[in-house]
């Protein structure tokens, strides 16, 4: 849900003061938990490490960003990949046929073509 026009854009006053008069490239991550906060024009080229609930994602805001949350760009969730035995049977397959192009790539290179005297 969109925060109300009339209330403007949520920005955490922190954050502001954490950047207000600093350069973007001598500034390094800025560490937040504020991940609610609407991204600003003010807030491009630096550095955030967003926390996602265990650690802090360095995220780079650009001028794409503007208007986005923080949070957007720290996911909290990490994938597993899915599969079961279907899968790892694909993945032996996959790993035994790099083995065995490995192997020949290897024996093709160690074959030295015969002197001529």
């Amino acid at each position: 849900m969109t925060r109300s026009l009339k209330k403007g854009p949520y920005i955490a006053p922190k954050l502001l003061e954490k950047i207000a008069g600093k350069n973007p490239q001598s500034t390094g991550v800025i560490k937040t938990w504020y991940r609610g906060s609407q991204i600003s024009p003010e807030m491009v080229g630096f550095i955030f490490g967003v926390h996602n609930g265990k650690t802090h994602i360095e995220v780079l805001v650009t001028e794409e960003m503007v208007g986005h949350r923080l949070g957007e760009f720290s996911p909290t969730r990490k994938f597993v990949r899915h599969g079961g035995k279907m899968q790892k049977e694909l993945d032996a397959a996959k790993k035994q046929s790099e083995i065995t192009a490995a192997k020949s790539a290897k024996a093709t290179t160690t074959a030295a073509p015969a002197k001529k005297k």
